[in-house]
Order: structure tokens, then C-alpha cells, then sequence
């Protein structure tokens, strides 16, 4: 018996509403399925395009951490706590929504898509204050290593901070290489994303935005064949 489980890109749920194209690794809005609703704590992975100039309206969260990640483009946002931001490709962006937040996202551009993670993970403490942080990642660092982007630490320089014992990390990896990733939490469980390119994890070829997802193991290798990849690893609480 196999001690993870597979998503492959094409198996995710998927919308369309002409300005927005979404895919859903987990069940949300119109798209339900109960074998993908969460693992652990992480609730919400919606890789999602919107077109030049449209977006999301304001509307209302509470206790969610919910971080942005543009992939291309970027991404206008603005809240009821008076932040208004420009995401784009390159940064980390998450908010806590604590007792509650209203807030719209919307692409920054009018000539380009933008193309951006949505994550929500679920908060280990509740009815907190809203927060917004947001920080520019330093890719040099994610060269054939996995580079923390998030984490507990409220006093971490290079990565934001969540209500949750939770980490993500990205690694930019050479083909024919082989990168090592150690969990911080011997209890947590990781979900493996694959962004671009292709690799091999546990023996299994994973494909563009194909995920892995497994709790059994501490440390595990991430290899590249022919091609590079960028990989980013959700490392969350399965008991929260």
C-alpha cells in the first residue's frame, strides 16, 4: 500500500468565467469532491488566471491565513484595513483574516494576464486581529535549495509569517540534480508542487503542476532528470 497520494494537474477541479480561469486542488466554490477537500491544515490551493484589468470584489474572510503567490503578472490588493498593494511575480503575500477582513484582488495590469497561488490555510489560534505582510523573494537563494518563503517565525527577515506551524519553501533545481528537503515539524505532513518544469519524487514522475503529498516521511529527495524544475513544498499539520 502506498503511503501518499497523487493529484495530478488534469485530475484538479476547474472554472471558467471568461476572466477567470481557475484550477482547484481542493473542493471549493461550485467544485466539490470528497476525496480532495484538505490535507491537514491546508484547505485552499487555487492556481487561478484573471485577465488584464478584472478581478475579485471586495468581499469578507475571517480566520483563514490566506497568502498570494503571482506566477506571472501582478496582482492589485486592497482591504479594509487600509493596505493597498501591488503583488507581483517575484513576491509572498499573506494575510491573516483573524476576526475579519473585506478585501478584492484584482489584476494590476490591462494588457496581460496575471497568474497567481491562492493558499488558505486553516489558523492554529482563532478571532486573532487581521494583519497583512507582504516580502520580495530572493531566487538566488532557491538555487538547487529549498529557500523557507513562510514559516512561524514573526521575526524571520527573508519569509512572512502565519498563525499556524506551517512552512513553504521553494527550490529552482538544475536538471540532472538531486535537492533534499528536511521537514522542520516530524509531525506535519507535505504537499510537493510541482510549478514548472518536471521531477521525481518517491519514485513517481510528477509533471507540471502535478502534486505529491505524504506524511510517513522526515526527509526526502526531490530529483530532476532532463529538464529543471521549480518546486514548492507545503509543509503543514495534519492534527490541527
Amino acid at each position: 500500500m502506498k503511503n501518499y497520494k497523487i493529484l495530478r494537474s488534469e485530475d484538479r477541479g476547474y472554472a471558467s468565467h471568461g476572466w477567470l480561469k481557475s484550477h482547484h486542488s481542493f473542493s471549493f466554490a461550485n467544485y466539490q469532491n470528497p476525496e480532495w477537500v484538505h490535507f491537514g491544515a491546508l484547505r485552499v490551493i487555487n492556481d487561478d488566471i484573471v485577465m488584464g484589468g478584472r478581478g475579485f470584489d471586495s468581499h469578507p474572510h475571517d480566520n483563514m491565513e490566506i497568502i498570494s503567490i503571482p506566477l506571472s503578472g501582478d496582482l492589485a490588493h486592497k482591504d479594509s484595513n487600509g493596505n493597498e498593494k501591488v503583488i507581483k511575480n517575484g513576491d509572498i503575500q499573506v494575510m491573516s483574516a483573524g476576526t475579519g477582513i473585506v478585501h478584492s484582488e484584482y489584476n494590476a495590469n490591462e494588457d496581460r494576464d496575471v497568474n497567481f497561488l491562492q493558499i488558505w490555510v486553516f489558523p492554529n489560534e482563532k478571532n486573532i486581529t487581521p494583519r497583512y505582510q507582504q516580502k520580495t523573494i530572493n531566487f538566488d537563494k532557491s538555487h538547487n535549495n529549498f529557500l523557507t518563503l513562510l514559516s512561524p517565525d514573526r521575526n524571520a527577515e527573508e519569509s512572512v509569517w502565519i498563525h499556524q506551524n506551517a512552512w513553504f519553501s521553494l527550490a529552482t533545481i538544475n536538471a540532472n540534480t538531486t535537492v533534499h528537503y528536511q521537514k522542520h515539524d516530524a509531525n506535519n505532513g507535505t504537499y510537493i508542487f510541482i510549478l514548472e518544469g518536471d521531477a521525481i519524487v518517491r519514485d513517481e514522475k510528477l509533471n507540471t503542476k502535478d502534486a505529491i503529498m505524504f506524511d510517513d516521511l522526515t526527509d526526502f529527495a526531490v530529483n530532476t532528470q532532463n529538464n529543471p524544475a521549480k518546486v514548492l513544498i507545503l509543509e503543514v499539520p495534519m492534527n490541527f
